[in-house]
C-alpha cells in the first residue's frame, strides 16, 4: 500500500496522518481515538534479555494517564475482550481516548515524557489498529442499560446502507470513522457500541450491506461513552 509506512505493530497511514496534520485549527476538534489491541505473550524490550512480564503487563506500565490529563484528553472506554464473534485477529483489549483535537494527539507523540512511557507499549504490543472516530448519535443514559458492551467496527459494501439490527440490540453510541492512523491496511466506515442480548449476538455476524466487520464483547473497566460525547461532543 503506497500510503502506509511500516511500524513495529502496524502500518502508519500517511494519507490520514497528512490530512490531519494539515487540517486548519478552525476545522479541527474533538476526536475519539479507538484502539484495538493484541499483545505479545512475553514483552520484548529489544535488549536481548528475557522479559519476565507479559505484553499485557507491559501495556499496563505504559498507561500515559498524566500526559493525557495535561493534554485535556480523557478515557471514556477501556476494557477486556471477553468474546469475539468475527475477525481473524484475536483482539484482547479495546480502549478509546477522547482528545480535544487531532493536533493534541500529534503533540502527545512529541513529548519526552510520553516517549519514555511508549517503550513499554512497543515492548508489549503485537498488533493494533488505531482510528479516529467522530460521534453520530448517543443514547440517553436512562435508555442505554448496563453491563458488557458489544463493539462493531464495520466496512460497508460500496454504495450500500447497512441493514437494521435484530431485536435485542440496545444502542449506546455510534461513531463515523474519520481515518485509520495505524493499522493493517483495512479501511473502516463506522463503529457501533451496543448492549446486546445473547440470543441476538450471533445475528450480528452477518448484516446486510456490511462487507467486513470486527464484532467483540467488552467487559469495561472504564465506560463513559455517552458522557464523553455529551460534554465534548458533536
Amino acid at each position: 500500500m503506497a500510503n502506509s509506512l511500516e511500524y513495529p505493530f502496524g502500518k502508519i497511514n500517511t494519507e490520514t496522518a497528512g490530512r490531519w496534520i494539515q487540517m486548519p485549527p478552525e476545522d479541527d476538534g474533538a476526536v475519539w481515538m479507538l484502539n484495538l489491541m493484541k499483545y505479545k505473550p512475553v514483552a520484548d524490550y529489544g535488549d536481548g534479555t528475557t522479559s519476565k512480564i507479559s505484553g499485557r503487563e507491559a501495556d499496563d506500565i505504559y498507561a500515559p494517564t498524566t500526559v493525557l490529563a495535561e493534554l485535556g484528553a480523557t478515557v471514556p472506554l477501556f476494557g477486556d475482550v471477553t468474546h469475539q464473534v468475527t475477525d481473524d485477529v484475536a483482539w484482547e483489549r479495546i480502549g478509546i481516548v477522547r482528545y480535544p483535537s487531532r493536533a493534541s494527539f500529534f503533540a502527545m507523540q512529541n513529548r519526552e515524557d510520553f516517549q519514555k512511557q511508549y517503550v513499554h507499549k512497543e515492548a508489549g504490543m503485537e498488533t493494533t489498529i488505531v482510528m479516529g472516530c467522530l460521534p453520530i448519535t448517543v443514547a440517553d443514559p436512562s435508555d442505554a442499560g448496563s453491563g458488557p458492551i458489544v463493539m462493531r467496527v464495520r466496512r460497508f459494501d460500496e454504495g450500500a446502507t447497512p441493514g437494521s439490527d435484530p431485536t435485542g440490540v440496545t444502542p449506546v453510541a455510534h461513531f463515523a470513522v474519520d481515518g485509520v492512523i495505524l493499522g493493517d491496511d483495512r479501511v473502516w466506515d463506522d463503529v457501533r457500541f451496543d448492549r446486546v442480548d445473547e440470543a441476538a449476538l450471533a445475528d450480528l455476524a452477518v448484516t446486510e450491506g456490511v462487507a467486513e466487520q470486527v464484532v467483540v464483547v467488552i467487559a469495561p473497566f472504564i465506560e463513559d461513552l455517552i458522557g464523553s460525547v455529551q460534554t465534548g461532543g458533536v
